[in-house]
């Protein structure tokens, strides 16, 4: 695993550069290299617009929906299986390397999180729901300041899972035909996965297998953010277990629940909870039970915790990589 068999480094080894450079580099990098699960998610978005009709029976529309996801795997997983044998050959472990750097954006997503903490501060709500209507799928012009930074740290949380350690996870299990995967459905997931009438049967498949895909990674996910609790302040790792054997399952989605609720009971905050869609109210259980008016300085301990948490994953990869040397 340090090298292969044509003088190239390893898949755990071009994993951990691959992190590190993301860690450095992210930022720019997120503006150079093209998003996997961007473009998975603007190939659904158009196949929706063409094939999701309302007048169709509840089957045709759950048929034609799994057809979409069908077409994205097989996409994905020709590309990784193309990435791995240019890879075999001299030096093309090199865009194997660039496959992993677009996969992984958890730079990327942190500084995004890390913007709506800064538009908090400086100018208020209004600049506060610009920078996380992307982030979130609450409608956001009816969240006030300590709304915004609730979505914000839930956000952290759910960036750490989908963005870092679900895409290593797919990675060091199924290398680039499973990176590509996870990334594919990923972007499937945001553009189909949302509850509702227009996607409840259209983006079924879509959503049950972003939550098969990711049923052990976000498992992951949380169980490092309660463990990276300890290195941050005010942080308690016992209160983040505590909030994952009692609320993880709380969420609606199958699970996002588990960073959620490590990130909760970690920084001693209540997420989740009832929100106005419009003039609707959206009723959804607290997760944790801590403060639930969050500031901006709780969306700074989130990101802390968050790349602590990442630190602890580049440290488990490092370990498998040891582990691996080592047989």
């Amino acid at each position: 695993m340090f090298g292969s068999a044509f003088g190239g480094p390893g898949p755990l080894l071009l994993l951990l550069l691959a992190l590190g450079i993301d860690a450095l580099f992210g930022d720019w990098l997120d503006r150079l290299l093209p998003d996997p699960a961007g473009l998975a998610r603007r190939f659904c978005n158009a196949a929706d617009a063409r094939l999701n009709r309302a007048e169709r029976g509840a089957s045709a529309q759950v048929f034609r929906g799994a057809l979409v996801v069908l077409a994205l795997l097989l996409v994905a997983v020709a590309a990784g299986l193309a990435v791995e044998w240019v890879g075999s050959i001299g030096r093309g472990w090199m865009l194997e390397l660039l496959a992993l750097l677009c996969g992984l954006r958890g730079r990327a997503a942190w500084t995004r999180v890390r913007a709506v903490r800064r538009a908090l501060e400086s100018g208020g709500v209004v600049p506060g729901q610009e920078a996380i209507q992307s982030l979130t799928r609450r409608h956001v012009y009816g969240l006030d300041e300590h709304g915004i930074a609730r979505a914000a740290v839930e956000a952290a949380a759910r960036a750490f899972d989908r963005k870092l350690v679900a895409p290593v996870f797919a990675y060091a299990l199924l290398g680039v035909p499973g990176l590509f995967v996870w990334t594919a459905m990923d972007g499937a997931d945001a553009a189909l996965g949302s509850p509702g009438v227009r996607h409840g049967r259209f983006g079924s498949t879509a959503a049950t297998l972003d939550d098969a895909l990711n049923a052990l990674p976000a498992r992951l996910a949380g169980l490092l953010l309660a463990i990276a609790a300890p290195f941050i302040g005010t942080a308690k790792a016992g209160a983040a277990f505590r909030t994952l054997r009692s609320d993880a399952r709380k969420h609606p989605s199958l699970n996002m629940g588990w960073p959620i609720a490590a990130m909760a009971g970690a920084l001693g905050l209540a997420l989740g909870g009832p929100h106005r869609d419009g003039g609707v109210v959206i009723t959804e259980s607290w997760i944790g039970d801590g403060r639930a008016r969050v500031t901006p300085a709780d969306i700074g301990r989130a990101l802390a915790l968050s790349a602590v948490a990442a630190l602890l994953l580049v440290g488990l990869v490092a370990l498998l990589l040891w582990g691996v040397a080592g047989i």
